[in-house]
């Protein structure tokens, strides 16, 4: 039988060889992930940068991306004007000619539709916030609220792409990508960049796994979903019939050929592919342990609610987002959908809130009473915010909005963003900006400069092109910082 080792090596002449050798970390690459070479381990998950560019106030993010765009008229932009002016057309001064979605476009009149459910301030900070949050208004004084957040995008796919990647065209990488690429992993036994996707009402709009994709950086890069139930990353377990020392051996062997294959073709890719190889194996282990929710006290569950014993809930994705982040995984993305409601938005915009209110409140505090909330930043925000006016009929009990990428609001909390700060305005009626807008590559660049990058010097050359998570724009909101 031939040695497919030695039909490899052959394919290349002794020249080839040095010659390419030197291109590749392949042979360095390779001693390390077997245990015989002098490098650790964690140096082969070490970003790019060989330090944060400037002191970072923290370390991870946790991301509850609220997939459809929450009303922010409903939730924490209070507008007492909307009720006094109930059912009349939005002005033409107003509106000043925007577009709008096709499902509204046609509309003959644009009738003004107040929230139904009623607003409080709360804590010191006096924030305003709806009661359908009791428990985000519990933890009133540690949010830092931009009500003034605008974007460019009216559907939710190209505004969904354009959070996650800076483009609404499809093709990027995602912020966690980036920020994998950047500043690596500070765990070499899980992904720096993980996902957890929840559904709320029926026939949400779907999430692609492109939003968490590595784009053109190297495949590392990408997130690793996680699911709910028995297997938590699929084809992490080792098939049947093959044990752990057939699968050490078998990915020893690979690993072998993938490292002559590198010094052949001078590429980072199969580098790359070595190390998922050995990041797979190393998560046999790790998967299992940090996914495993029996070792969690009573209190956590009283604390996160009932639903998060059941996998695959937004609350048992917030409790497991602590988990990763007490593991330091770099950066944890949570979708949640259902937030699209065109019709019937009271009673469904209150069942959304019945299932992640409760939870992301508890997260935070979970990481406050860990110590872990001044070094982690949580994200709380969808793609964009909704109408002032109805889409359809606006009745005494129902309605429904529109998308309005004009403006909306995102909450962050922890991770050195001020606390109890109330961010931006509104007009009256919540159409327009008024004061201190905040686009969304400005957030993408805060978020960036909140974890010691400066946006403008994290790049990747790609088709002759450097490229980077704001594109050619954004600016750092100093005032969102603590």
């Amino acid at each position: 039988m031939s040695d497919p080792l030695h039909e490899c090596g052959c394919q290349m002449n002794r020249r080839h060889f040095f010659s390419r050798l030197s291109l590749g970390i392949g042979g360095a690459a390779l001693a390390t992930l077997l245990g015989c070479g002098t490098r650790s381990s964690v140096s082969l998950s070490r970003g790019v940068l060989n330090a944060p560019h400037i002191a970072p106030r923290a370390k991870r993010v946790i991301y509850l991306f609220q997939s459809g765009g929450p009303s922010q008229l409903e939730l924490f932009d209070h507008k007492p004007a909307l009720t006094m002016r109930r059912g009349e057309d939005l002005p033409a001064s107003v509106r000043m000619g925007q577009r709008l979605t096709g499902m509204t476009a046609y509309q003959s009149t644009l009738p003004l539709a107040p929230a139904t459910c009623a607003f409080r301030q709360h804590g010191e900070s006096g924030a305003w916030i709806s009661d359908l949050l009791p428990y985000t208004a519990q933890i009133a004084d540690e949010l830092c609220i931009i009500r003034s957040m605008y974007t460019e995008a009216i559907n939710h796919d190209p505004a969904i792409t354009f959070f996650q990647t800076g483009s609404q065209q499809p093709g990027r990488p995602s912020m966690g990508a980036w920020l994998s690429y950047g500043l690596g992993s500070a765990n070499s036994n899980l992904p720096a960049f993980c996902v957890l996707l929840s559904r709320g009402l029926q026939r949400p709009q779907p999430i692609y796994s492109r939003l968490w994709g590595n784009g053109f950086l190297a495949a590392l890069h990408q997130g690793v979903q996680f699911r709910p139930g028995g297997d938590p990353v699929l084809y992490l377990n080792n098939p049947p019939g093959l044990d752990a020392t057939d699968r050490r051996r078998m990915l020893h062997h690979l690993a072998e050929l993938n490292s002559l294959r590198a010094a052949a073709a001078g590429t980072a890719h199969i580098e790359s592919r070595i190390a998922q190889y050995e990041m797979a194996y190393r998560m046999q282990t790790s998967v299992p342990s940090v996914t495993d929710l029996s070792d969690e006290p009573e209190s956590t569950f009283e604390l996160y609610g009932e639903a998060a014993r059941t996998p695959g809930t937004y609350a048992a994705n917030c409790l497991l987002a602590r988990r990763l982040a007490e593991q330091d995984v770099r950066f944890v993305q949570l979708y949640h959908m259902g937030w699209d409601q065109h019709g019937n938005l009271p009673q469904d915009i209150a069942l959304q809130c019945k299932d992640t209110d409760r939870a992301s409140a508890a997260l935070v505090t979970d990481l406050k009473q860990r110590g872990m909330l001044d070094d982690t930043l949580v994200i709380w925000g969808g793609e964009f915010g909704r109408t002032n006016y109805s889409q359809g009929a606006l009745t005494e009990t129902s309605y429904g909005r529109d998308h309005h990428p004009r403006c909306f609001t995102v909450w962050m909390a922890g991770g050195g963003v001020r606390r109890g700060l109330t961010h931006g305005k509104t007009d009256e009626l919540g159409y327009n900006i008024v004061e201190d807008p905040v686009h969304v590559h400005d957030f993408q660049a805060t978020v960036l400069h909140l974890l010691g990058i400066e946006h403008e010097r994290l790049t990747y050359k790609h088709q002759g092109r450097r490229y980077r998570l704001t594109d050619v724009h954004g600016d750092v909101i100093h005032n969102l910082l603590a």
